[in-house]
């Protein structure tokens, strides 16, 4: 591990600057109870709420090689960025988020229909490195474009005849008459560690890990609590949804009454509360949850 990082007695923690996913991991990190100073100007070094834990802001492209060589101990940024950095790093979470797709695409009034018809030809791309593998394992001879920004301008402007680019919905490629011919990689949003950073901070990375995951299981859940007569117990058993089953106890001012309380995924509420009501549920509460621990 690099000699700054054995020096330093605080965990470093890189994320974004800027770019699409740049904002979402602040938000994730700071529910996750992590909270950083002045978040809003991102200065270079920031501190956070934990005097152990501080955030180094970098261009995403550039945080696996700051992982990889110990100038921060985690980071987080998208699986595209690590594979097209080729940096020895370890993937410690997915953190499910961030979905995106890199894949070729041609002008809608192309000819071609399959990447070999692109031998010979040029290609535009943010990601050379991913795209000089995808097609040296195919065996096809191509000229790398690298341009650093609106990819999908690059057959229009008459310097490539395909491009390589991240899309999530596919709308921007459309919306510029491109369609896609090939996909080469799923991306996600990961956190990332230096191979050798657990041997001085394994208690803090675990800890960091636990509550980022946390917050990732919680999303889209919420808590029901209800009462329900005890004669309506089983009805109500039968239609509620739950992650290991409803928990119910003895409500102590009505020995005919249990509350029952669990945890549904929120796409199944709308529906739910009705048929819950005409099981026999009443006094019905649903509430958000920041967290879950496991």
């Amino acid at each position: 591990m690099n000699q700054n990082t054995r020096a330093r007695t605080v965990l470093r923690l890189a994320i974004p600057n800027k770019g699409r996913i740049a904002d979402p991991i602040i938000e994730l990190v700071e529910a996750g109870g992590l909270k950083l100073e002045n978040s809003r100007t991102r200065k270079l070094i920031t501190k956070t709420s934990d005097p152990e834990i501080e955030v180094l802001f970098a261009r995403p492209v550039d945080i696996p090689e700051y992982v990889a060589n110990g100038a921060a101990d985690i980071g987080i940024t998208g699986r595209d960025m690590v594979l097209e950095r080729g940096s020895d790093v370890k993937e410690l979470l997915d953190l499910k988020s961030g979905n995106a797709r890199l894949v070729l695409a041609v002008p809608d009034d192309s000819d071609i229909q399959d990447a070999k018809q692109l031998e010979g030809l040029r290609i535009a791309t943010e990601f050379p490195g991913v795209c000089g593998r995808y097609f040296g394992e195919k065996g096809i001879s191509v000229s790398l474009v690298p341009v650093g920004g609106a990819c999908e301008a690059a057959p229009y402007l008459g310097i490539a005849d395909a491009i390589v680019d991240l899309t999530s919905s596919g709308t921007t490629l459309a919306t510029n008459n491109l369609r896609i011919i090939d996909e080469i990689l799923n991306s996600t949003t990961i956190l990332i560690g230096n191979p050798n950073a657990e041997e001085f901070f394994s208690e803090k990375i675990n800890e960091f890990c636990l509550a980022i995951e946390s917050v990732i299981r919680a999303k889209g859940q919420r808590y029901l609590m209800m009462n329900v007569k005890r004669e309506n117990l089983e009805e109500v058993r039968a239609v509620l949804p739950g992650l290991s089953g409803p928990t119910v106890m003895d409500v102590v001012s009505d020995i005919n009454m249990v509350a029952v309380h669990a945890v549904v995924n929120e796409d199944h509420l709308y529906s739910l509360v009705s048929t819950l009501k005409r099981a026999g549920a009443k006094d019905i509460l649903v509430v958000p949850i920041e967290r879950m621990i496991r």
